[in-house]
């Protein structure tokens, strides 16, 4: 764990100093990434996970506001083209681990679903898929979907990481102790009470719903500092990186490029469903191409965060859509099998 975490650190810093794109999260990702192929002994920080992802909640949660609140009326479109979406994107997705890899019918489609990586691999064993294949297809789809995000909206879109900027630094002494412990108390039970009423990404949106409300009624009137941003970024980029190990380089090879094409069919239905977003409801497309690309809740959000984006409007669609993705792909596949 030390080892990954070094090296994630170490490539952050590298890729800061070369005004890469996302840093603090590419880096560390790309560095462990390639650490696994070359078998360097690297282990994902995994006892640092519940303790970065309730952080990410809050954050998250630090964005709401009551102007946030009144645009809930312009999110509808979004809503009701995102099943749409999901079924597009996911059916081209199946097609290239069916037709072009070869997967069988269950891990192709476990495989294809832009749910969570753990609640997917939980879904797809259960119905006899292969684990690892379905395991690297996730890892595959998260790496791929944020790198290519970070290209897309620095070449593409112009945007890149708002944190750079002093204008959004926030220092670890403009918060007093009082926010420190409104804020902690938020990301503890929030992420314990998530888990205990069932709410989706509990760990997350948890400790987002509390730090909203601490937010709109003004206990707390501050963002977490940004080094606990960098830190987050750095503990996920890792994480993903890590999930390779063990893998041969061959499965490697395959996965990646197999992830690629499912990726790249599955971002450019993200950019077709955002463009008529942002068309008809006035949505910046950046943001609605965000909550549309197939990443993971925590890495969507973090992305938004750093590029100076609607988190709170990028987290909540995607809490719907991995809500929306377990509930009903056990339906749907029964439906298709049959």
């Amino acid at each position: 764990m030390t080892l990954a975490l070094t090296i994630g650190l170490v490539c952050g810093i590298a890729a800061y100093g070369a005004g890469m794109p996302l840093p603090w999260m590419l880096g560390p990702m790309i560095g462990n990434t390639v650490a696994a192929m070359l078998r360097v002994p690297v282990r994902a920080p995994a006892a640092l996970r519940p303790f970065v992802i309730p952080v990410i909640g809050v954050m998250l949660g630090s964005g709401v506001t009551a102007q946030v609140i009144g645009q809930l009326g312009g999110w509808v479109l979004t809503l009701v083209l995102l099943p749409v979406f999901l079924a597009s994107a996911a059916g081209l997705s199946f097609l290239v681990y069916r037709r072009i890899g070869g997967y069988d019918t269950v891990t192709s489609y476990y495989s294809a679903m832009p749910g969570g990586l753990n609640e997917m691999l939980l879904l797809g064993a259960e119905a006899g898929g292969d684990e690892r294949r379905i395991a690297l297809a996730h890892a595959a789809r998260i790496l791929i979907v944020i790198i290519f995000i970070a290209l897309f909206f620095g070449l593409a879109l112009g945007v890149t990481s708002g944190q750079n900027g002093a204008s959004t630094w926030v220092a670890l002494d403009a918060l007093t102790s009082t926010d420190y412990l409104i804020l902690g108390a938020c990301a503890v039970f929030g992420a314990w009470s998530g888990k205990l009423i069932g709410l989706p990404a509990a760990p997350v949106f948890g400790p987002m719903i509390l730090s909203g409300i601490a937010h709109i009624v003004g206990w707390v009137t501050v963002a977490p500092p940004t080094l606990f941003v960098i830190a987050a970024q750095i503990t996920i980029g890792t994480v993903i990186g890590t999930r390779f190990v063990g893998a041969t380089l061959a499965e490697i090879r395959r996965d990646l490029g197999l992830g690629a094409l499912s990726s790249l069919a599955m971002l450019c239905v993200a950019v077709v469903f955002a463009e008529i977003i942002a068309l008809a409801n006035g949505i910046p497309l950046s943001q609605a191409f965000l909550a549309y690309s197939p990443g993971g809740l925590a890495e969507m959000s973090l992305l938004a965060l750093a590029l100076d984006q609607d988190a709170t409007y990028v987290s909540i669609m995607h809490v719907i859509r991995i809500t929306v993705v377990i509930a009903a792909a056990p339906f749907v596949f029964r439906l298709l099998r049959k």
